[in-house]
């Protein structure tokens, strides 16, 4: 038997239903006065990311008076003392993808409310607060600071617009800045980026990625160039090399793995490894790997390097070549002059026409080419 409702009943639960609806519903979504925005900068493979929002100055006073000196109780909120909020409206964010440290001092990866407290003799405490979720610094508590660092402002041309603007960016840090009316407030982000970069390889390699032979090449390529552990390259190498599902013999994995020997020490091992990638490289890569040789100060091994591609790929592009900078390095410019002539004519452009008569200049005035 169907249930039946009373006109009166189904209007009640009608509005009861729309009064919740109400209730529960947000805030309309409106243009704001100091707008939002949003900074990124990657250092290494470390996002640095700052979301706020944009005061501006509108012709009032800031410095100790929009924005007072020191720490100052709002009259709102459970803070008896806060810092400013670094911007307007709700927490200034800060979000670093991987542990960084902030003038020197470690901090780690996660997002942080920023919060700064300005002083009068040029100098701001930037405070980073685990707390990044409320609205402004109304609601600061010191007991949740993950660090605090102290840095000196600067004095800059006039910006009507609060802005968070990345500078001095280097391979392993930038200076973040906030740059408002005729003042910026710097501090130094910094990545230990070798350390961040093999920990995402080792996790990486535990996944997909190592069903690729080419990633652990990559791998290895770069804790070889960057002060990893041989040990650690050595297995990723070797993995590259005969490992299940991705092993295969390249002339490039074999020259990461006697790259690795010969800075262990093991030189003979190296080179008998060299001998038997040989056959498997490419023209090219066989005179590049003889222009490496050369970089690193082992002239007679790349000469004969040089000499076992001319044999191996006779009459072709740039074997000629090689063996000039091969008999160059060596101090013999005669017979390296020789050579270069013959690579004139070989050189597949103009561009590499232009390199070579420049570098017989060179060797007739008795000055090396390489």
């Amino acid at each position: 038997m169907k249930q039946k409702y009373s006109i009166r009943t189904l209007g009640a639960l009608l509005g009861f239903l729309l009064c919740s609806s109400l209730g529960t519903s947000q805030s309309l979504d409106l243009p704001r006065a100091s707008q939002m925005a949003q900074v990124s900068q990657r250092i290494g493979i470390t996002d640095v990311t700052i979301n706020y929002s944009r005061p501006s100055v509108a012709e009032r006073p800031v410095w100790g008076q929009l924005v007072p000196y020191g720490m100052n109780n709002l009259g709102f909120g459970t803070a008896v003392e806060s810092p400013w909020r670094a911007g307007a409206n709700e927490n200034t964010v800060i979000t670093f993808s991987d542990p960084v440290s902030i003038e020197g001092q470690p901090l780690a990866a996660g997002s942080y409310g920023l919060h700064m407290v300005i002083h009068e003799d040029d100098r701001a405490t930037i405070i980073f607060s685990k707390n990044h979720t409320a609205w402004g610094s109304y609601f600061y508590d010191p007991a949740e600071d993950a660090l605090r660092v102290e840095v000196a402002t600067r004095e800059i041309p006039y910006t009507e617009q609060l802005t968070y603007l990345f500078q001095e960016v280097e391979a392993n840090s930038a200076e973040a800045c906030l740059n408002w009316e005729k003042k910026q407030i710097p501090f130094t982000v910094g990545v230990d980026v070798k350390e961040v970069v093999l920990a995402d390889i080792r996790r990486k390699l535990q996944d997909s990625p190592g069903f690729n032979r080419q990633n652990w090449e990559q791998a290895t390529a770069f804790a070889l160039a960057n002060g990893g552990d041989l040990e650690e390259a050595l297995a990723w190498v070797n993995t590259a090399i005969s490992g299940p599902f991705v092993g295969q013999k390249t002339f490039a994995n074999l020259q990461l793995k006697a790259q690795i020997l010969e800075k262990m020490g093991k030189t003979a091992e190296a080179d008998a490894l060299m001998a038997e990638a040989l056959p498997l490289g490419t023209v090219f890569e066989i005179h590049q790997h003889g222009r490496q040789l050369i970089a690193r100060d082992q002239e007679g091994k790349a000469l004969e390097v040089f000499k076992w591609n001319a044999k191996h790929h006779k009459d072709t592009w740039p074997v000629s070549y090689g063996l000039a900078r091969g008999y160059s390095a060596n101090g013999d410019y005669k017979s390296a002059l020789k050579h270069l002539k013959v690579a004139s004519g070989r050189a597949p452009d103009q561009v590499n026409k232009d390199a070579i008569a420049a570098n017989i200049q060179k060797l007739e005035k008795g000055e090396d080419i390489n």
